[in-house]
């Protein structure tokens, strides 16, 4: 990243982002591309939403886009956002400064400068300001933390956690996918957070549940949720929680070659009240309890795979070997996902005239010596089978 020219000519090229740019600069405004786009691009990684931050009001920009023959839509007017329409969503947002904040809300005033702009930011790493000409602003020095994968907070931690309790854990987000695990974390910022529990009280339970699952999606969440527990934060949003299983389950998804999964190591983490805490949907909260009951039963593998599938099957030996810290065995792995595809070979019809309660009882006692056959006895087998008791 000694050049970041080349790095960002992708980012410039977009036919989105360039439309939006030439329609502001066409109707005599500043513009630039801000944000994650531009750190995503700076470090190699796709292209995915664009923001573009101007001195231009939401009106003007409103005004601009429909002359340009494009859709504005008022997401956030507010705030000073507008998304414009131009082949994908860009998010147009008028520069700001905070006026005054109550940790959950800012309230703003339109600025005028990149530089007054950035001071609001919450990590240096997020405040780079691309112009159209390929000139990079960095009024935060976010470029040599770029290239440190140091994750620092804008100015004063403390200011800046105040502004928005979220960024605690944003911070521990951002560290997890960008930083450097062996640096460490930000001393001053781990202190900051320390000292700013309180204000994680204050957060919608669906902000932190998207925020935490985020942070488990990354490659390798657990020196983050390590910090996480030193400071405090874990128990302060997942009571009973604790980060013991997450690295070995780490590396056994890495050996077992597991796409990775937030609800998989959120059952490692434990916790009291989970689905409650991270509000998370009725599909997840029921997945993460069969993973949990999962991880602490004896269900051969075999099994496993036959009644719940093979993804969450594995998942479950994958959970049961860091339990263990060992790795997933691979003769466990192999009976799970031939039980996955395993039908059970007879109906109520194959047990006429069997009827109501007895059937429904001789049905699962069949199946059952089906499985502990291994799947193996044939309909004709099972039906010579004498009725248990």
């Amino acid at each position: 990243m000694d050049d970041p020219t080349p790095a960002l000519t992708p980012l410039l090229a977009d036919e989105a982002a360039r439309r939006v740019l030439e329609m502001l600069e066409g109707g005599g405004h500043r513009a630039w591309i801000v944000g994650g786009a531009v750190r995503d691009a700076l470090l190699g990684k796709p292209i995915g939403d664009i923001d573009v931050t101007t001195d231009a009001t939401p009106e003007r920009v409103m005004h601009l886009a429909q002359a340009a023959g494009l859709r504005p839509v008022p997401t956030g007017l507010d705030h000073g956002t507008v998304t414009v329409l131009a082949g994908r969503p860009v998010e147009v947002t008028t520069l700001r400064r905070d006026v005054a904040t109550d940790g959950r809300h800012a309230t703003v005033a339109f600025g005028t400068s990149p530089e007054e702009d950035a001071r609001r930011r919450d990590f240096t790493v997020n405040a780079l300001y691309l112009a159209p000409d390929g000139t990079l602003l960095d009024p935060t020095e976010g470029l040599p933390d770029l290239r440190a994968r140091r994750i620092r907070f804008v100015g004063d931690p403390s200011t800046r956690i105040r502004e928005d309790y979220l960024r605690s854990l944003r911070y521990f987000r951002f560290h997890a996918w960008h930083g450097d695990p062996d640096e460490g974390l930000d001393p001053d910022a781990l202190d900051a957070i320390a000292r700013n529990l309180d204000g994680l009280d204050t957060l919608s339970r669906e902000r932190v549940g998207h925020e935490t699952l985020r942070l488990l999606a990354a490659p390798d969440p657990a020196p983050a949720v390590a910090a996480m527990r030193v400071t405090g934060v874990l128990a302060r949003v997942l009571p009973g929680a604790g980060d013991g299983l997450l690295a070995p389950l780490v590396h056994i998804e890495g050996e077992a070659g597991l796409p990775l999964d937030p609800l998989r190591r959120l059952a490692a983490l434990g916790g009291e009240e989970v689905p409650e805490r991270l509000r998370l949907s009725r599909q997840q909260a029921k997945r993460l309890e069969r993973l949990t009951e999962g991880m602490g039963a004896f269900t051969p593998p075999g099994e496993l795979g036959y009644r719940l599938g093979e993804t969450d099957a594995l998942d479950i030996l994958a959970l049961r070997a860091a339990l263990s810290n060992a790795l997933l065995d691979p003769e466990a792995e192999r009976l799970a996902r031939k039980g996955a595809i395993q039908r059970f070979p007879l109906s109520a019809a194959d047990l006429a005239p069997l009827a109501g309660p007895a059937l429904g009882q001789r049905l699962r006692d069949l199946e059952r010596a089906w499985i502990d056959s291994g799947f193996a006895l044939p309909p004709e087998a099972l039906l010579a089978l004498p009725p248990a008791g």
